[in-house]
């Protein structure tokens, strides 16, 4: 029986990754695409054609995309989450030369690949492996470099809903509330009725599709009120996050099933920030980002009156990503100190209803749940992670002692297109060093 699942599972995955690639079949491969290759804002000024701005959309389009997503603060306002005055916290190298050649088979395909290869496939502008906090692979191409902030994505999601998990272990919230009970300006929208689990595990049953590609979709709404992508001409919509919250309706029933929505989680900012008093930044770097040792500052992209965007525009380094991991993986410990409740990453860890997440119908996550914000495996190692669109992820393996951080530019969005790619080849990677041990 499990075979036959199997075997439909490789045929509907494989029809959907052929439906859904067909948008961008010329796109330019990594080293064609490469934006030091493209010579994008050199010079001073840079040639016409190498310029680009936010007012008429280029940042936002590949294979500009593969620049500007190292470079938002040139393009966006930002407000800063601060490292902290402490020391940086060091992580101790071991860099190993095996790791290139390691294989894997990627979802839906016959042929095998290499750990080298894929990084290509996956348009990635940097990578680095931690092997029990040490680093043993670490990787940048593009031009990203171990001292640049690069724009996280949905990553954002699972640093805001751990901060709001840490805020209800300690009874500052309480998560059988509802959004109306600390915002009740957003009372009569359908929002209000939704509890902060149901905000937090993606079960609300708004009129809203996670959408990127149709420019209408509220996805594109959403980050146009919060002033992320150029407004059009005559545009008379929404003026910031909190006015587009106003405006949400409800489609079905919160709590009923799983169902991807990134203004849950800027929605959960807006409460965090109301409750706390600070905003979202501040608060950020005051209970966990000041506490990991980081290298640098990160900074989130914020709408004009000066919300952060909660759900999609952290940026920081690669090394900090990793820290983060690194923290969830050794049970919310991290730079000699408990950061994180162990209770909230036990939590967190278990997922949630398998059931309720395969309504939402993934291909390439059979057997998954969703919890607080991050996409939990149940596989054989208790592999869970961070993800955000064009390729950003955080990947923890607990029974390889492995944490991967990755930043990438990939030219379509949907982790659908990544995860054929990226999935089986972290785990081979998993396998490979326990094999070693």
């Amino acid at each position: 029986m499990r075979s036959i699942h199997v075997w439909i599972l490789a045929v509907v995955l494989g029809t959907a990754l052929s439906a859904m690639q067909t948008p961008a079949p010329h796109a330019l491969d990594a080293r064609a695409s490469d934006p030091v290759t493209m010579g994008w804002m050199v010079g001073s000024p840079p040639p016409p054609d190498k310029v680009i701005r936010f007012a008429d959309g280029s940042w936002f389009r590949f294979p500009q995309s593969r620049w500007s997503y190292s470079h938002i603060r040139q393009l966006l306002p930002t407000s800063v989450v601060r490292r902290g005055s402490g020391p940086v916290s060091a992580l101790a190298r071991d860099e190993r030369k095996d790791i290139d050649a390691v294989t894997f088979t990627p979802i839906g395909r016959s042929e095998t690949l290499t750990w080298a290869q894929s990084l290509d496939a996956n348009y990635t502008d940097g990578i680095v492996i931690l092997h029990r906090g040490r680093v043993i692979y670490e990787r940048y191409l593009g031009v990203l470099t171990p001292e640049r902030q690069h724009l996280a994505f949905s990553v954002s999601k699972s640093f805001v809903a751990t901060l709001a998990a840490m805020l209800i272990a300690e009874g500052t919230l309480d998560d059988a509330r509802t959004v109306a009970h600390y915002v009740p300006e957003l009372g009569p929208s359908g929002i209000g009725d939704a509890t902060i689990r149901q905000l937090l595990d993606m079960t609300t049953g708004l009129t809203y599709a996670e959408d990127y590609v149709a420019v209408d979709s509220a996805a594109w709404q959403l980050s146009r009120a919060g002033g992320f992508l150029a407004r059009p001409e005559g545009y008379t919509g929404p003026q910031s996050f909190f006015e587009y919250f106003k405006t949400l309706t409800k489609s079905g029933t919160h709590g009923d099933k799983f169902s991807y929505k990134t203004v849950n989680t800027d929605v959960l900012g807006a409460l965090l920030r109301r409750v706390s008093g600070k905003s979202l930044s501040d608060l950020l770097s005051e209970r966990i980002f000041s506490k990991l040792g980081a290298e640098h500052d990160a900074f989130f992209a914020v709408d004009p009156t000066g919300a952060e965007f909660a759900g999609a525009a952290l940026n920081l380094t690669l090394r900090d990503l990793a820290r983060f991991g690194e923290m969830m993986r050794l049970d919310g410990r991290f730079n000699g100190q408990q950061i994180v409740p162990k209770a909230v990453v036990d939590d967190t860890r278990r997922g949630s209803d398998v059931a309720r997440f395969a309504k939402a119908g993934y291909p390439t996550l059979p057997g998954w749940s969703y919890r607080n914000m991050w996409w939990i495996s149940h596989n054989e190692h208790g592999a869970y992670t961070a993800r955000g669109i064009h390729g950003q992820g955080i990947y923890i393996d607990p029974k390889a002692e492995m944490v991967i951080a990755r930043f990438a530019s990939h030219p379509l969005a949907a982790n659908v297109f990544l995860d054929p790619m990226s999935l089986p080849a972290y785990h081979a990677v998993a396998r490979h060093l326990i094999a070693g041990r």
